[in-house]
């Protein structure tokens, strides 16, 4: 991170001046939130990374005089921040641009949640539910469950959603037009938060003491439809199903999500089994909360890979992995998603993310020669067998 930003200073140096009138254009485009994120990002390096909530009141407090004094005194900085977002946004617009010619679109997984030290809450804090100090009233997190007697605190302030209603949602507008700059399609994350959300007590330790209260459900949804009816949109609706989030997720129209790995716990019917689904849901064999596929054969229960093996019909000359891909790209759902991993048969070592922890995560990378000429045919094979790509003449498939 810290090495980054120092090449990044140097290509500031170099480039401000350069692509001074892109720049412009660039920050006049994004004058709604690009200002509040370059002084945010530029008081935080000032006050030795600190979250917000600990920076001098008047600051913190946003008061006119202080926003003009640290906008002058931080004006380097500030610049260097605003261009920082150029270059993403350059080279990200590129890359999709390069993508979208190959036939590909991205999909971003957007969080129902914002964090509390984000330039988001210190730039508008009225849309949060805080105090008069800016201290949250209540905060983010999900009830015990059987995997956890204490429930999960995430701690994430959460959303004054009267106030957002009587803004016509213009907050979550902003932020889904600013994510349909970046991908074709979103997944929105927790998506059982809009039909009522897990509020825990702030100062809580565990998410033991929290209460359920009711979300904006169709009011939200039916507006963003309404604006932005050119985004397709995935509700990730995984853990805690209740009738009405079911009723909820019937009445948005979006596809919700199966996953492969949960269909097969042997003490229980479930709903992630392929013969199950109807067409508007998006199958995965894991997210990338799961292990790969051949880690996972490891670390369930026999009987749920006995009762996966009977179910899918696999056989070692098939392959384990190759067996389950099978059975999601052969189901009704309108779209099968795997990670790479379960293509090469990766399995202990090569997890994506594990859930609830720090540092090792998020550095798998497919690395030069595992995409090989066998593995792309055969993926592409098991495509067209389950109607899932357009045909490509025999003499393009050389």
């Amino acid at each position: 991170y810290e090495s980054r930003f120092g090449l990044l200073r140097k290509a500031f140096k170099r480039g401000w001046a350069r692509d001074s009138a892109e720049g412009a254009a660039f920050a006049a485009e994004n004058a709604r939130w690009l200002p509040d994120y370059a002084l945010y990002m530029a008081c935080k390096r000032h006050f030795g990374m600190r979250a917000w909530t600990e920076w001098p009141e008047d600051i913190r407090l946003r008061e006119e005089k202080a926003l003009a004094q640290y906008r002058t005194l931080l004006a380097e900085d500030v610049s260097f921040f605003v261009y920082v977002q150029y270059l993403f946004f350059k080279q990200w617009n590129a890359l999709r641009d390069y993508v979208h010619q190959l036939g590909i679109r991205i999909i971003g997984d957007l969080p129902i949640y914002v964090a509390m030290d984000s330039a988001d809450v210190w730039a508008e804090p009225q849309f949060f539910q805080l105090d008069d100090k800016l201290v949250p009233k209540a905060v983010s997190g999900v009830p015990p469950d059987y995997f956890c007697a204490d429930g999960q605190l995430w701690g994430n302030p959460l959303y004054d959603w009267d106030a957002m209603r009587d803004d016509g949602f213009g907050w979550w507008i902003r932020r889904i037009d600013g994510a349909g700059k970046l991908f074709d399609v979103l997944r929105i994350d927790h998506f059982r938060g809009l039909e009522s959300y897990w509020a825990v007590p702030y100062g809580d330790t565990t998410a033991k003491n929290g209460q359920w209260v009711k979300g904006p459900g169709m009011d939200l949804i039916d507006r963003l439809k309404g604006w932005f009816p050119q985004i397709e949109f995935i509700a990730e609706d995984l853990g805690y199903p209740t009738p009405g989030v079911a009723q909820l997720l019937r009445d948005s129209g979006w596809p919700g999500m199966k996953v492969l790995e949960f269909a097969f716990d042997s003490r229980d019917s479930s709903s992630y089994l392929p013969h199950t689904y109807g067409e508007n849901c998006i199958c995965y064999t894991g997210t990338h909360d799961n292990s790969p596929l051949m880690l996972w054969r490891e670390e369930a229960k026999p009987e749920d890979i006995d009762y996966a093996r009977e179910y899918l019909a696999l056989t070692e000359a098939e392959g384990f992995h190759w067996g389950v891909l099978r059975g999601g790209m052969g189901s009704v759902a309108m779209l099968f998603v795997a990670q790479m991993q379960d293509y090469l048969g990766l399995g202990a070592g090569h997890r994506m993310n594990t859930p609830g922890t720090q540092g090792g995560n998020w550095t798998w990378r497919l690395l030069e020669g595992e995409l090989t000429p066998a593995l792309a045919k055969k993926i592409r094979h098991m495509t067209e067998l389950y109607g899932r790509t357009e045909k490509l003449p025999e003499a393009d498939k050389a």
